[in-house]
């Protein structure tokens, strides 16, 4: 999978998530202070996320000790692309 289809899904979830427009969120926002995305948020946005990635890359998971980092949604996108290329 690309980055682009990457990012597609991830815009597309987090917009779920927080009912906003996908074509509002860039990677540059941060999920706090920018989409004001609070903590129950963002674990319904990870959920979203694996639940995705797992259809079409199997044994796709976020590590919890990876969270911490994942600070902006470009981070999200970097590392979901990064775990499905290895």
């Amino acid at each position: 999978m690309d980055r682009n289809d990457v990012s597609s899904t991830v815009f597309e979830c987090l917009a779920a998530v927080l009912e906003i427009d996908a074509s509002t969120i860039s990677e540059s926002q941060r999920f706090a202070e920018d989409l004001d995305a609070d903590s129950i948020a963002l674990v319904e946005f990870v959920f979203d996320l694996e639940e995705q990635f797992r259809k079409s890359a199997g044994d796709f998971a976020v590590n919890d000790d990876d969270l911490a980092e994942l600070k902006t949604v470009g981070s999200v996108v970097d590392y979901v692309h990064a775990a499905l290329s290895k």
